[in-house]
């Protein structure tokens, strides 16, 4: 690269910085002197940040062969199917268990929660079975019947170790051998596991319509016991219950909701297209028709919220009905009303006192953004861009979660002993359970059991599993980042050959977007990784936090919270700054093709020459984006609550019938939200390019003959306006 580009003159800056600088004194680094040569994104490169690009592709091979190891030593069997208590799997072909695909616990009372039954730790035999029961009976009431006919015993014996076959066997041997359950209740199949078919007749819950029964030993239980036993299953099932109707709403309304999503689409390629033309209208109408709407919507929640307050009943608090899979119980509550009259009107005020306040800025941003149309328009390619980002980071994301199966899924079976009674001394330790018998521990701890508790191993690979886990999340952090820093990067410096070109489009050059990728991997991976790494780093850190809070949320530690708590604040903070920079130094490297850190450097000197035109106009440029996603999804949403509620004369016959409208309603504007943000994050990073150039071309150039401007006319006029009032004060 060309040393010579910008060369120091330290005896004509300080006074041209402080005539053009919102900051009087140039504290944060001095412009480069004026080269009438320059005409855009230099071509001439040098590799940037080498040691660090070397080190990322170590780093990917160390990962492939990370990956591979897990693959050789896992088995996602272990994850997708249950275990039984002697480590087989239920429900995998080739295997005994090919047809009995489901795991049922003997004694469910010795649970003590759901999450024990699902991490396979629940200290009582667990077998592999078809079919769960569907009727109450006890192991005596089966021995009374077998006298009679053998049919009770051919079903009960299902849900007996494989290879029992003695019916006459005494109760008291079965239970303490635990060949057979000493009962069987009413169950259905949940997360491939038999839980107790729970239902709730007048508010009293029962189990096949009853509430009381008995044991094989004559001992009265009560359904409470098998809900205390498996607590929050109630609620899991109900989850359930509520997943299917989702599961059946979305196959009934898919295709209404591609319509809604291709909708989407086409309005967001027609508002990016449209404010080349009437960018100024097309903002301000954005901006007062959001006004508007919100308006709207304080008017009506305020309307709802007087009725119900004069309601009987409606005074109840969410708190007070908890969790209700029907939304439309909480539009019942005034409560509910008042606090989204709360949410629109702090909204509101928000927008009005950023207009009132800061409308000059609101012009100039508003000028950036029209002049970002016309970047966009003129290099129509990088709207798609985001598919290429999508699909690497798809490729990023499935690569981790099945590394990640893979590793969870390492080693051997682990066998510990289960024992009945709470003082046993072998209780949890390991044991093998074909010798297993011919031990002592089943004389010294009567009942206990060898029975299959995890997977793991006692080699190096398996000790060092969880580091594995580890350097999975952390490379995986960095591939990310390292994915959205090259399609920013990509972006700036496609745009920025617009920028400098004299001519427009004339003097753009062919094929910007490929031209600056290509630049992108073969000159500034290293320069890309190293800022990546960094974001990665304190991502990191913030997950290791957050894992941290969770553990001590049980704790009554204040200090250590607090600490904690500030922590957080602080790495949330820095990971905001950092994501700054980045984007700022990945522009700076895109127009002059330098290293990281110096571009970094230099971007935030530049940055902090215009601080507060900075300050004010990124948030100001964001807020309205934002607006305008807000109004596409909105829109959208609007079309689709119509749709969905039967509210669209013309096409009601068409609407299909759903448990919950609002399913594909959410989806809709979730997806169309979406859609716009993929849109709208290439006219973001347009804006920040153009604006990052302009201040470039304002320090460097001063509009003479000799130093002419690269800046449009629109952009010229503003700036013209602004030195004029400012010499005018002066």
């Amino acid at each position: 690269m060309p040393s010579n580009l910008y060369t120091l003159d330290n005896s004509t800056v300080h006074s041209e910085m402080a005539r053009k600088s919102d900051v009087p004194s140039p504290y944060y680094g001095e412009p480069r002197k004026f080269d009438p040569t320059f005409r855009g994104p230099i071509s001439n490169r040098s590799c940037t940040d080498v040691f660090c690009c070397v080190i990322f592709i170590i780093v990917i091979l160390g990962y492939i062969a990370l990956g591979t190891v897990a693959w050789l030593h896992g088995d996602p069997r272990k994850v997708i199917y249950p275990t039984d208590s002697y480590g087989q799997f239920c429900g995998q072909k080739g295997t005994p268990n090919a047809k009995k695909s489901i795991l049922f616990y003997f004694n469910i009372l010795k649970c003590a929660n759901p999450a024990v039954l699902i991490n396979l730790q629940c200290p009582t035999t667990q077998m592999c079975v078809s079919k769960c029961p569907d009727r109450f009976a006890t192991y005596t009431d089966m021995q009374l019947q077998y006298q009679i006919t053998a049919a009770p015993w051919e079903y009960y014996r299902q849900f007996c170790k494989p290879g029992f076959n003695n019916p006459t066997k005494p109760v008291a041997q079965v239970l303490r051998d635990e060949d057979c359950p000493s009962m069987i209740v009413p169950s259905r199949p949940f997360l491939q596991r038999c839980f107790p078919d729970f239902i709730t007749l007048n508010g009293t819950l029962t189990v096949a319509k009853r509430t009381h029964f008995k044991d094989a030993l004559d001992k009265a239980r009560s359904v409470t016991e098998l809900r205390d036993a498996a607590n929050g299953i109630t609620g899991l099932v109900d989850a359930k219950e509520v997943g299917m109707k989702i599961v059946e709403d979305y196959a009934a309304s898919w295709n209404w909701i591609l319509i809604g999503l291709v909708i989407a689409l086409v309005v967001s390629l027609i508002f990016i297209l449209l404010l080349r033309f009437t960018a100024g209208f097309l903002l301000w109408f954005t901006i007062i028709a959001v006004i508007l709407v919100i308006a709207y919507g304080i008017w009506h929640c305020y309307l709802e919220f007087s009725l119900l307050r004069q309601q009987p009943g409606a005074d109840v608090t969410i708190v007070d009905i908890g969790f209700q899979t029907d939304v439309t119980v909480y539009l019942h509550l005034s409560q509910t009303w008042l606090i989204f009259l709360i949410a629109l009107c702090t909204i509101e005020a928000s927008i009005l006192i950023i207009l009132i306040f800061l409308r000059k800025r609101v012009r100039i941003a508003i000028a950036l953004l029209r002049e970002g149309s016309k970047a966009v328009s003129y290099i129509m390619s990088t709207l798609f861009y985001p598919i290429t980002t999508f699909l690497l980071l798809a490729i990023c994301i499935s690569y981790f979660s099945v590394t990640s199966v893979f590793l969870a899924s390492s080693g051997d079976a682990i066998y510990k002993v289960m024992a009945a009674e709470p003082n046993c001394m072998y209780a949890n330790k390991t044991c093998d359970p074909e010798t297993f018998n011919k031990t002592n521990v089943s004389k010294t701890c009567p009942g206990a059991q060898c029975t299959f508790a995890f997977y793991g191993g006692e080699t190096p690979y398996h000790r060092y599993l969880f580091i594995l886990q580890l350097s999975n999340l952390l490379i995986f952090l960095w591939l990310v980042n390292f994915i959205i820093a090259l399609g920013q990067c990509t972006l700036a410096g496609a745009f920025a050959s617009y920028y400098w070109a004299r001519r427009k489009p004339q003097d753009i050059p062919t094929c910007p977007l490929f031209s600056s990728f290509s630049r992108a991997i073969r000159y500034h991976t290293g320069s890309l990784a190293f800022g990546a790494l960094i974001l990665a780093l304190v991502q990191m850190a913030r997950i290791i936090l957050e894992y941290l809070d969770s553990k001590l949320k049980g704790a009554n530690n204040v200090v250590a919270r607090f600490l904690l708590c500030c922590l957080k604040c602080c790495f949330w903070c820095l990971e905001r700054f950092i994501k700054f920079m980045n984007r700022n130094a990945y522009i700076m490297i895109a127009i002059y093709g330098k290293c990281f850190c110096t571009s970094a450097r230099d971007s935030f000197c530049l940055l902090m020459r215009n601080v507060v035109r900075v300050a004010v106009l990124d948030r100001v440029t964001d807020f309205l984006l934002f607006l305008g996603k807000v109004l596409i999804a909105g829109s959208v949403g609007v079309i689709a609550f119509f749709f969905f509620t039967h509210k669209i004369p013309i096409v009601q016959e068409d609407v299909p019938t759903l448990h919950y409208y609002w399913v594909p309603l959410l989806t809709v504007i979730f997806g169309s939200y979406l859609i716009a943000h993929g849109f709208f994050s290439v006219y973001a990073m347009c804006v920040d390019t153009l604006f990052l150039c302009f201040l470039l071309d304002q320090e460097y150039n001063d509009g003479s003959a000799t130093r002419p401007y690269h800046m449009t006319s629109t952009l010229r006029k503003m700036l013209l306006r602004r030195r004029t009032k400012r010499q005018k004060r002066e």
